[in-house]
């Protein structure tokens, strides 16, 4: 069987920071909460009212995850009158959101057929 590409091709140094910063976003991105909270985003830019209608949540709690994700730089936001409005900014954030949450939707669908080396996860 032949050997899998690396994830990185680079010297070690480089590499490790790569790694440092995929785990990064990957811990950024490892809670429900916040993957709620890009799936409302991806409907266009929000209120926390506007957010608190579909995302069961306190505001307290939203408005904390909001924080950690805006100053990661995954969203961005803007004051409209007292209201503060928040908008992806990173859209390859939301494009590895889509694309791993959409294979795990898959993998549940499918779970019956699906071969172990096809899947993310040994579970869906």
């Amino acid at each position: 069987m032949p050997a899998s590409p690396s994830l990185v091709e680079d010297d070690a140094q480089q590499s490790g920071r790569v790694f440092e910063l995929a785990a990064e976003l990957f811990t950024l991105l490892g809670t429900p909460m916040r993957l709620r909270i890009l799936n409302a985003l991806c409907q266009g830019e929000q209120s926390v009212s506007q957010m608190l209608e579909t995302i069961d949540t306190t505001q307290p709690n939203l408005s904390q995850h909001l924080a950690v994700m805006y100053r990661s730089g995954v969203l961005a936001k803007r004051k409209e009158g007292t209201q503060v409005i928040y908008r992806v900014q990173s859209e390859k954030a939301l494009t590895l959101c889509r694309s791993v949450c959409s294979q795990i939707a898959i993998e549940m669908d499918d779970a019956p057929q699906m071969p172990a080396s096809e899947r993310l996860l040994a579970r869906a």
